[in-house]
């Protein structure tokens, strides 16, 4: 790094801190960081709800902006730029998308060395998908204040790039990284979570995220409700669990809602294969730690899935939105002899470790500030 002193310092900012697989990618980035030298801290917008001890226990600053979800606030934006003058990062990194906006606007008055904008999704929309056309146009229009947008896969940087929402020459993609230590076949752990959970010798689905719209759970519970036998297990909380749990009562399906669940490695350990409905994806954090895990996954054609899951070789990718393809390629799995199944989730296991080490990816990020950082000097010589 020319002109630029060790250590490097670098502001994460995010849109908000809770249990989702960005904010988690963000934690996960800003701890790795740390081990390998830079002097990072997070900045969130809103009052963060997950990761705080963790980032404390790594040495992580954390910072919040008090801002309130959906509401303009200017003094959060007042906030951020006394933040940028008094810790003068080498490199701003923005993710998801109120973030990223932020962090343009305010490289509009604060000078900034570098600023990188990250998409982890598809699409990042609520519901009503007429939104993204407007959050394309508002990238679109911005573009040019952000050094670099990065894409979590290959699959949201084309469609991004397909929308004019980012310039193929500002665009690059470096995928989400996880825990390799974290996540490891177990036999201990399998014994004493199954016992703890009344599992017998049935086969188990294991499906980890949100209750809401974009997972598409009510699929998932159609296509669990033509499976001849296996039990479903469903970690996480959101605004469908009500519905979702009137619905896997009226299938008379074999479900179990967990809840909240700090112990994600044991249960992946537990159960025999990993399930995904979603409609909207970036790249799931939940298929690369079940992939670490071992652990064979069927999972819907959305976003950059398949850049995880190898259709045939660690698992099986099917349509979105089609109950009956994902409960066929549900039972083809369970019904694979038990060796298979193993060999699956070793050549999961394999890719994993070698494209979404958390250490690789760091790495990966590292190098990106880096060159920006030196084109940066280049355009301040005379």
């Amino acid at each position: 790094m020319n002109g630029v002193a060790e250590p490097l310092r670098v502001m994460l900012l995010v849109t908000g801190l809770d249990r989702g697989g960005a904010e988690m990618q963000v934690a996960r980035l800003a701890l790795e960081l740390r081990r390998r030298g830079c002097e990072g801290q997070v900045v969130s917008m809103l009052p963060p709800a997950a990761f705080v001890e963790e980032l404390e226990r790594g040495g992580v600053e954390l910072h919040s902006l008090g801002m309130r979800p959906g509401k303009p606030e200017p003094c959060g934006l007042w906030r951020f730029l006394k933040l940028l003058e008094a810790s003068k990062p080498h490199v701003v990194h923005a993710h998801l998308f109120h973030a990223n906006l932020l962090a343009r606007l305010a490289r509009l008055i604060c000078p900034m060395p570098v600023l990188i904008s990250t998409l982890h999704s598809l699409a990042e929309s609520g519901r009503d998908s007429s939104r993204v056309g407007l959050r394309d146009g508002l990238y679109r229009f911005t573009d040019w204040l952000s050094d670099r947008t990065v894409s979590v896969s290959e699959a949201v940087a084309e469609r991004h790039i397909a929308s004019r929402a980012v310039s193929a020459g500002r665009s690059s993609v470096i995928p989400n990284g996880a825990q390799p230590d974290l996540f490891m076949r177990s036999p201990e752990a399998r014994s004493r979570t199954r016992a703890a959970m009344g599992l017998q010798e049935e086969f188990a689905w294991l499906a980890v995220g949100r209750l809401m719209w974009k997972k598409d759970y009510a699929t998932m519970l159609l296509a669990m409700a033509r499976q001849p036998s296996g039990t479903l297990l469903i970690a996480g909380r959101g605004p469908d669990e009500r519905e979702l749990r009137a619905q896997a009562e009226s299938l008379k399906a074999r479900v179990r809602f967990l809840g909240l669940r700090e112990d994600v490695p044991d249960l992946m350990n537990a159960c025999d294969g990993f399930a995904m409905s979603s409609v909207v994806e970036g790249l799931p954090m939940v298929l690369i730690e079940a992939a670490m895990a071992g652990l064979p996954a069927v999972t819907t054609d959305a976003g950059g899935t398949r850049e995880v899951v190898a259709d045939g070789e660690t698992g099986f990718v099917v349509p979105a939105r089609n109950a009956e393809a994902l409960s066929e390629a549900m039972q083809r799995l369970a019904a694979m002899p038990l060796e298979d199944r193993q060999r699956m989730g070793d050549a999961a296991r394999r890719i994993a470790l070698r494209r979404f080490s958390i250490s690789k990816v760091a790495a990966q990020w590292d190098g990106l500030y880096r060159e920006c950082l030196a084109v940066a000097e280049r355009r301040l010589l005379p």
